[in-house]
């Protein structure tokens, strides 16, 4: 938390691909746990929160493509410290409609990554406001980035 107990103030991405009336999100596994999250990080200096999810993505998650400025909502989790503690997290959540995937990136050692069709995506997060984050949108209820 932060010095006044305020959540840390995250940013993510949320990389999709839309094939009509199908929708897929990427998810990713986290370093630790292995659980299926989203690409997601701190702010950037000199970058708005929504180019800082889009650069998470790339780093995390090896893909490219056009972020909404307009964040879909945020979720909270329990971010666990390299010291053994933990930290609530609020995480600002930006659509990213995938353009380019690579076959290498900065993270692939790390992490796992997966397409899902997006009513799967929202079960396989362990976080329930992120899992309903993902139907909403998957259902058409967030906002796109323009083409």
């Amino acid at each position: 938390m932060g010095k006044d107990n305020s959540p840390l103030y995250q940013v993510a991405a949320l990389p999709f691909r839309d094939f009509g009336s199908d929708l897929a999100v990427l998810l990713i596994t986290s370093r630790q746990t292995g659980r299926w999250v989203v690409p997601k990080g701190n702010l950037m200096l000199g970058k708005t929160a929504h180019e800082a999810a889009a650069i998470e993505a790339e780093e995390e998650a090896g893909v490219r493509g056009k972020v909404s400025p307009l964040s879909i909502g945020s979720f909270r989790y329990v971010k666990l410290l390299p010291g053994g503690g933990s930290v609530i997290a609020e995480v600002e959540l930006f659509p990213l409609s995938v353009t380019k995937q690579r076959a290498k990136w900065l993270e692939m050692d790390q992490r796992k990554r997966r397409w899902f069709a997006f009513r799967e995506a929202a079960s396989a997060v362990d976080e329930v406001e992120l899992g309903e984050l993902i139907h909403r949108f998957g259902e058409g209820l967030g906002p796109r980035p323009a083409e």
